[in-house]
């Protein structure tokens, strides 16, 4: 890789040109942002241990501490929420109100059916059980989110969660904004806790003496939030996969305003640090254009810094042979969001084997899936769009199983657990079959 050389500043994107690359490209070929150092998975481990340990006053301490917050409340209740929502603009409360109303419809039509399959004496019914309660983290601190809150709660609304509540990082004033607050009254969420970080992980998980923990734990997060979901797997359910910093794969060619792909790299450039953000073309003279257009909008950018600090560490720009080329290291770099922004891309749509969710079109931008797409924009990040899927209906319910054993499945297959159970040494299984058999 070589830096490119068409300007200097710090929002220029790094070209990795692949066009010369002989044979089908591999992980190798293309840069990862650095794994956590040990240093930080230590720290949210101590503060797991700590909440685990102090409860609320962990809480309290950690929020001073980290945020420089001492909350009014460590909950809030419907009441907040509902004089928030009240208190917003019109337009904002109806885009809030459209936004749901999207997310909702899109859920709604996946909601799954039971199945009852009767065969050789046994009847085996599939139900969808949600579960009893929901933890949505949003995060905060340099921006707010309330669109976040939508893209949680509603989905847990949908598969039927009974108990739905927020974590989100405090306002200055130790509180929650008032968006955020309206976009948990909007989704129909129980409580809000001003609570951020692995601390708002850790207490989600295991509860306090303010807050109850819940079932499964939904939302994005920064490297501590995505860490410390991780460290509490095995304790309560992660909804999606890795939901880290955010992450773009833009293919385009000149068919497509410059500026338009500059803007989408920058839309999740700006969330901030430790995010992804490549343009993939096989124009050359178009990947400069994107690039001058790139610099010139962070330069007058009001998240300059955030899309500065992205760009600089983890913005690429690569040139490839064609189409195919393109598709093959999207699929390699498994982004969060694939945009296929050139003429007919929805023929290429089929193509995408690794992507949390895929935009096609010219005005294709991801910035639709932030919002009022419909899919909900909790994504799997760093690479594990390869095995994983964004939120969905199935992170908040369990499959169960229910068995009616007939009184015709002994003999039409009872013989079959018997010769399996002897030759895997069980003899008690085979028994257990034997003995009704024999009665």
């Amino acid at each position: 890789m070589e830096k490119m050389t068409l300007t200097d500043q710090s929002g220029a994107l790094t070209t990795v040109d692949l066009r010369m690359r002989q044979g089908s490209l591999t992980v190798d070929d293309i840069p990862r942002p650095a794994a956590p150092d040990e240093e930080t998975v230590g720290r949210v481990r101590q503060i797991i241990a700590q909440v685990r340990a102090e409860g609320d006053v962990a809480l309290r301490s950690l929020t001073k501490e980290l945020d420089g917050v001492d909350p009014v409340s460590l909950v809030l209740g419907r009441e907040q929420m509902e004089e928030a929502f009240h208190s917003l603009a019109t337009e904002l409360a109806q885009a809030l109100t459209v936004a749901h109303r999207r997310i909702q419809q899109v859920y709604e039509a996946e909601v799954p059916t039971s199945s009852r399959v009767s065969a050789d004496g046994i009847t085996v019914v599939r139900r969808n059980v949600p579960v009893r309660s929901a933890g949505c983290y949003v995060p905060g601190g340099s921006a707010r989110y309330p669109s976040t809150v939508l893209h949680t709660a509603t989905v847990a609304a949908v598969a039927g969660v009974e108990h739905i509540v927020v974590a989100t990082p405090p306002s200055p004033e130790g509180s929650v904004d008032a968006p955020t607050l309206a976009a948990a009254f909007v989704a129909g969420v129980e409580a809000v806790y001003p609570i951020g970080g692995a601390q708002a992980i850790a207490a989600l998980a295991y509860g306090t003496e303010s807050i109850e923990r819940v079932d499964t734990i939904a939302g994005p997060g920064n490297l501590y939030v995505a860490l410390a979901k991780a460290q509490v797997a095995l304790d309560v359910g992660i909804g999606s996969s890795f939901a880290g910093p955010s992450e773009v794969v833009v293919i385009a060619d000149p068919s497509v305003d410059p500026r338009y792909a500059a803007l989408d790299l920058a839309v999740q450039a700006e969330h901030g640090p430790h995010g992804l953000a490549w343009l993939v073309t096989w124009d050359e003279q178009y990947l400069h254009d994107v690039d001058r257009a790139l610099v010139a909008y962070v330069d007058s950018a009001p998240r300059l810094g955030a899309i500065r600090s992205t760009l600089a560490n983890n913005g690429y720009a690569a040139l490839v042979r064609g189409r195919e080329q393109a598709l093959e290291l999207a699929n390699l770099i498994a982004p969060e969001h694939l945009e296929l922004l050139y003429q007919d891309g929805e023929k290429d749509a089929a193509l995408v084997k690794s992507a949390g969710v895929t935009f096609v079109g010219i005005d294709g931008t991801a910035a639709f899936g932030d919002y009022v797409a419909g899919p909900s924009h909790v994504l799997p990040t760093y690479g594990t769009a390869r095995f994983a899927s964004g939120l969905g209906l199935e992170d908040f319910y369990r499959r169960q199983h229910t068995v009616l054993i007939g009184p015709s499945a002994i003999d039409e297959l009872g013989w079959a657990v018997e010769e399996i159970a002897k030759v895997e040494g069980l003899y008690a299984h085979a028994e257990s079959i034997a003995i009704r058999r024999r009665s």
